[in-house]
Order: C-alpha cells, then structure tokens, then sequence
C-alpha cells in the first residue's frame, strides 16, 4: 500500500428510537476513516498522481471495513458516501484528487455494484474538523429516503501534513422516512438514477 496510514477509525451508528417512535429494523451507518500522510502537504505539484492511487486504494479498505462493522454481506448495503479533510498543508485539490479519479470502483466493489454516483465532500482544516459525509442510495439517486449524512471527525487529525479520508455504508435509509418519491422497491438500478 502507497498509502503512510497513521491510523483507522471506524464506527457505526444505530437508531433504534425517533420523536419517541420505534425504528424497525434500526437504522445503521458505518464510518470508516484513514487519517493518511499527505505525499504533497507544502509544496504545489503539476500531478497528483500518488493520491488518485492512494484513493483507489483506500475505496476498497474503507468501503470492506464499513460492510463488516454493519455484519452485512456487500450486496445488502444501501447507500455510501465519502469525504475528506485535507491538513493546512495541503490544498482543496488533494482531497478531489483522493475522492474523484478512482475511489469510486473499489468502493462500489465493496457493496457490490453502485450504479449511482457517490455523494462527496471536501474541505480544509485543522485538528479535529468535522465534515459531513453525504448519503444517498448506491444504486439510484432519486431514493428521497436515503437523502442523509453522518458527520466525520478525528479529535487529533488533520495534522498540517495529513488528510483525513472518511466512507460511509449503510444497511438503510433515515429512521421512518415518509417523504414519497421513489421507494426502495421501485428501484431498476440500471442508470444510477431510477
């Protein structure tokens, strides 16, 4: 791995109760984060080529320790997103550089095909930013129920020379959706909208 990993977090979240309402079955996100060595933090470079390779490698861990934490088989995963924060260092195009190019195909290998395309964000930031990792369903875009997002934090990183790289998977949309629009059973799956 070309990646320098300081270290991995992952977590997952559980709603069981909402406005005093039962959440039948729960609904679980899993966060996995990588706070990594930025190979650029200090200094401009014309490529970036050392971070789309580090993305592509980080799709796949991130994306396979999310599935495990939620104790799910891959195909059984509902919806991803992904982000990052880039250390002072650095600059906003390092945290595209890891999300953008190639992230993407390992990730959706990790939850089995993803039609749809996944939400990100960037930004940033000293020690213990947060960001909010935006949701939506990984094989149709217009599920109104799998609008969200999970908020991502490392209480000591990014560090001036590293980045923060957070996925999230879920098994489920938000606790007791009720907005309309296309339903989970609805979706063909084939364009990454419907």
């Amino acid at each position: 791995m070309s990646a320098k990993i300081r270290k991995i977090i992952v977590q997952v979240d559980e709603v069981l109760l909402e406005m005093g309402q039962p959440v039948t079955p729960p609904t679980r996100r899993a966060l996995a984060m990588a706070v990594i060595a930025n190979p650029y933090a200090g200094r401009y470079s014309e490529s970036l080529d050392e971070l789309i390779a580090i993305g592509e490698e980080l799709g796949g861990l991130l994306g396979e320790k999310c599935v495990q934490a939620l104790g799910i088989a891959p195909g059984a995963a509902q919806s991803y997103g992904k982000a990052a924060i880039v250390g002072e260092g650095g600059e906003l195009e390092h945290a595209a550089a890891i999300l953008h190019p190639k992230l993407g195909a390992p990730l959706r290998k990790a939850v089995e095909k993803g039609a749809a395309l996944v939400p990100s964000a960037k930004k940033i930031g000293g020690l213990g930013t947060a960001i909010d990792v935006p949701l939506g369903h990984k094989d149709a875009a217009f599920v109104r129920s799998h609008f969200d997002a999970m908020e991502a934090r490392v209480s000591d990183a990014p560090r001036a020379h590293e980045i923060v790289v957070a996925v999230v998977v879920t098994d489920s949309g938000r606790p007791l959706p009720r907005i309309g629009g296309l339903q989970v059973s609805e979706i063909v799956g084939q364009d990454g909208l419907r």
